[in-house]
C-alpha cells in the first residue's frame, strides 16, 4: 500500500467502517507511524492532532478496533480500514462517532439469539426445545420446512410462501448452532465460490 502522505503534510483521512456491518464508525488521522503500527499491532493506531502524538484507539477504554482489511482509495490519500470494534467506538459512548446505531444484520442479531437460547436454556423457549430433541430432529425439522417452502412455491399465495421461507430460514440457523457452525462461515464458503 502505497500512501501518499505529502497531499495532506504527513496525515491522511481514515475512515474505519465495521468489517460485518459496514457502517461507518469513526474518522481520524494517520502518519506513517501511526499505519505502520496499525499493520504490526492489527490494531487501528491513528496520530491524534490534539495530542500531537500515536493514540492506540482503546489504549484507555479497552475498545480497540481490531483489523480486518485495509484499503487505499484510487488517489492514494485516504485510507479505509474494515474492523471488528471491541465496544462503543465513540468518547461518549456511542456506537459510532455520528450517533449511529451500529446493529448487525436482523439474520446475524437472530443467530445470536438461538445461541443465546443453545447456551441459556429455558423452559419456555422454542429453540430450546429442538436443541434438546438433538441434531436428528432439528436436521429433520430443517427437511419439513423445506418441503413445505417447495410446496408453497407452487401456488401463488405471497403471505403463505413467505411465512415458509421464515421458517426454512430460522431452522437453517437452529441446525447451523446445533453443528457449531456460524452464518459467516457459510457466507465465506459462498464467497469463495464466487472467483
Amino acid at each position: 500500500m502505497q500512501v501518499n502522505f505529502n497531499k495532506g503534510n504527513g496525515l491522511v483521512p481514515t475512515i474505519i467502517q465495521d468489517a460485518k456491518t459496514n457502517k461507518v464508525l469513526m474518522l481520524g488521522y494517520m502518519n506513517e507511524e501511526a499505519l505502520q503500527k496499525t499493520k504490526e499491532e492489527s490494531r487501528v493506531t491513528f496520530f491524534s492532532r490534539s495530542k500531537q502524538r500515536l493514540w492506540t484507539k482503546g489504549e484507555s477504554s479497552g475498545n480497540f478496533l481490531n483489523v480486518v482489511d485495509m484499503l487505499l482509495d484510487c488517489d492514494q490519500d485516504t485510507i479505509l480500514i474494515k474492523a471488528n470494534p471491541a465496544g462503543p467506538v465513540c468518547h461518549k459512548g456511542d456506537d459510532t462517532c455520528f450517533q449511529e446505531k451500529n446493529l448487525p444484520n436482523f439474520l446475524h442479531y437472530l443467530e445470536q439469539i438461538i445461541q443465546t437460547r443453545k447456551n441459556n436454556p429455558s423452559e419456555e423457549s422454542y429453540t430450546n426445545s429442538l436443541f434438546k430433541k438433538g441434531i436428528n430432529k432439528v436436521a429433520q425439522k430443517v427437511g419439513e420446512e423445506a418441503v413445505e417452502l417447495v410446496i408453497e412455491a407452487k401456488d401463488d399465495n405471497k403471505e403463505l410462501f413467505l411465512n415458509e421461507a421464515a421458517d426454512l430460514m430460522y431452522h437453517y440457523l437452529v441446525l447451523l448452532a446445533a453443528k457449531n457452525y456460524t452464518l459467516d462461515e457459510v457466507i465465506e464458503v459462498l464467497q469463495s465460490r464466487r472467483q
